[in-house]
């Protein structure tokens, strides 16, 4: 199974504009130096790389509950991309997911192995090289 995202882009790197789309049309954005770097609203890459990593974290979770006999009621993750200049660029240096979920009968162990077992495991973890931390707490 393939997935089509796009970019493209025109100008300078301070002054030029691009536009980011998927082929499902989901998304078609337009983006810029200002909106990664200077907090101008819009989105941005990494912006998107911790909306895809909430995203597939939070389908991976519900497979390893379901795998266990569990049914999350929900599972909310909000993903923190780290962009740090170093000596040789810049670098996303870590991704930290903030999960919270409610899973009827689950104790608080059977969640954190499964999450733990998530994070480790979606496709998405396994892509990027950063240092991926997690606070998962169970509700309820």
């Amino acid at each position: 199974m393939d997935s089509k995202a796009s970019a493209h882009w025109e100008g300078g790197l301070k002054d030029g504009q691009g536009k980011v789309a998927t082929e499902s049309g989901a998304l078609n954005a337009g983006y810029s130096f200002k909106q990664r770097f200077e907090g101008e609203p819009g989105t941005n890459p990494e912006e998107l790389i911790g909306a895809a990593h909430a995203s597939c974290f939070s389908m991976a979770l519900s497979m390893i509950l379901g795998e266990k006999g569990y049914t999350a009621d929900a599972i909310d993750t909000q993903a923190r991309v780290t962009l740090s200049q170093s000596d040789t660029g810049f670098d996303i240096s870590s991704i930290h997911l903030d999960v919270e979920a409610s899973v009827s009968g689950a104790d608080e162990a059977a969640f954190k192995e499964a999450a733990e077992t998530a994070k480790a495991n979606c496709p998405v973890s396994k892509v990027l090289n950063a240092d991926i931390t997690m606070s998962a707490k169970l509700k309820g």
